[in-house]
């Protein structure tokens, strides 16, 4: 009731044109074709309602649906919580050890980050997630995460249920020869359902069947990654920073002893910080309970030192050609053409003559680079080979500028054309940008 409440406010009312987009239509024409095409097949071929078993089995069903269902709008609608645009913290001191929002105006919350498909900055964010066209944080994670188990609960039932339908409706219409296999649609069966069972309705069924177990697999090992982490008492931005942490330690050699936070020591406690029986998670989403030798801060204050990190090894490079923005830009050539990568995330025109700064890299980026010029800075390689996990990684600080594809040159040695090893920038959760080369 109290979703229902909220949905029909007015101010919640503009929440309803997240529905049109191409996530939410492709993940409810799912469910609907699945739940509607097992319960045909239940009452019509496969199991009767003039029976117990089909009676149960058609409640079941019914319910799978209705659980699903009202998991997925509450994790869209209710959605993940967002920071007060301008929040600033109580006591002014703490500001020093907080990251500023430019585009909230305001100050990030200890485990918030801003989201730039939301435009907000998200309590406890995990990640933007395109089937809800909604962020999953702190609010709706226990809803997101429950859709993720029922949805594969669900699809197995509806699997089965197909299964049996296509077992039964054609286990007296195939005959086996030596070297034949023949199925005769029109032999009569001896019960007779209220529909035949032809052609088309076998071809639907089929069909039903491959998206009901493509959902359990893959729907199935979302569920996984997320129940991880939530027993970890972390998000997967989170798990993220505390291995970007252990390797600065590491690389560095500061002898610092990092613990995360926010694990409590106790899988039960960390999963009550999430579950809980009035479906509304622990805390207010600003301030939290952390491990006895961590504080409010302790994250946060690893992020600054991660930020400041990455300017420390930066090195400039600059645009030689404009980019229009466009998504699969022709002029760039054939390959960058069809390389493009599958995302819906903005691009960005750039100017030649911009600036940016690269700060990370791998040993893929470098070696590629290194054909490109004479040598690279020795900064760059000890980054490159430290930064195994940005596979094809580079953060940049580019002001005003999201996300592009681009031809760049080293600021103080020859310039390159890149068409077709094509370079993308994009923004980070910490305000910063990153140089994605693809192609290599």
């Amino acid at each position: 009731m109290n979703f229902l409440s909220a949905l029909v406010t007015f101010e919640n009312l503009h929440e309803v044109r997240r529905l049109c987009h191409w996530g939410p239509v492709i993940a409810l024409t799912v469910i609907a074709i699945c739940s509607s095409m097992a319960i045909l097949d239940s009452v019509i071929w496969y199991w009767p309602l003039d029976t117990t078993g089909g009676s149960v089995n058609f409640i079941m069903l019914i319910n799978w649906t209705v659980l699903i269902l009202y998991n997925y709008f509450n994790a869209m609608f209710v959605g993940p919580g967002y920071i007060p645009l301008g929040w600033k913290p109580e006591k002014q001191q703490d500001t020093q050890y907080l990251q500023f929002c430019r585009l909230c105006q305001g100050y990030k919350s200890p485990r918030s980050h801003h989201c730039r498909k939301c435009n907000r900055c998200v309590m406890k964010m995990d990640h933007h997630c395109p089937w809800i066209n909604n962020c999953c944080g702190h609010q709706n994670h226990a809803y997101f995460t429950s859709f993720l188990l029922l949805a594969p609960l669900g699809c197995s039932h509806a699997a089965i249920i197909f299964i049996m339908t296509m077992y039964t409706q054609l286990y007296e219409r195939i005959s086996f020869g030596w070297s034949t296999v023949k199925i005769d649609m029109s032999a009569v069966r001896h019960f007779q359902p209220i529909m035949p069972f032809s052609v088309p309705a076998f071809a639907a069924t089929l069909f039903a069947l491959g998206l009901a177990l493509g959902t359990t697999i893959a729907v199935g090992m979302l569920f996984v990654i997320q129940i991880k982490v939530i027993l970890r008492n972390k998000t997967s931005i989170e798990a993220w920073i505390e291995e970007k942490a252990k390797d600065r330690i590491q690389y560095y050699q500061t002898g610092e002893e990092f613990i995360f936070p926010y694990d409590l020591g106790s899988r039960w406690e960390n999963f009550r910080q999430v579950f809980t029986w009035s479906g509304m998670p622990e805390g207010d989403g600003i301030d939290w309970p952390v491990h006895k030798k961590c504080h409010q801060h302790t994250l946060t204050i690893e992020q600054l030192k991660q930020k400041a990190d990455k300017r420390v090894r930066s090195v400039q490079y600059s645009v030689v050609e404009d980019y229009n923005g466009a998504c699969c830009p022709l002029s760039k050539g054939i390959n960058t053409f069809f390389r493009t990568p599958c995302t819906e995330e903005p691009r960005i025109p750039l100017s030649k003559g911009e600036t940016i700064l690269a700060t990370r890299g791998t040993n893929r980026i470098r070696k590629w680079l290194a054909e490109k010029f004479d040598q690279l800075p020795k900064r760059s390689l000890q980054s490159a080979n430290q930064s195994r996990r940005f596979a094809m990684l580079c953060s940049l600080c580019v002001p005003g500028v999201m996300r592009a594809h681009a031809t760049v040159s080293r600021a103080h040695l020859k310039s390159f054309s890149c068409t077709q090893d094509f370079l993308l920038l994009h923004r980070s959760h910490q305000g910063l940008f990153y140089l994605e080369i693809s192609g290599i």
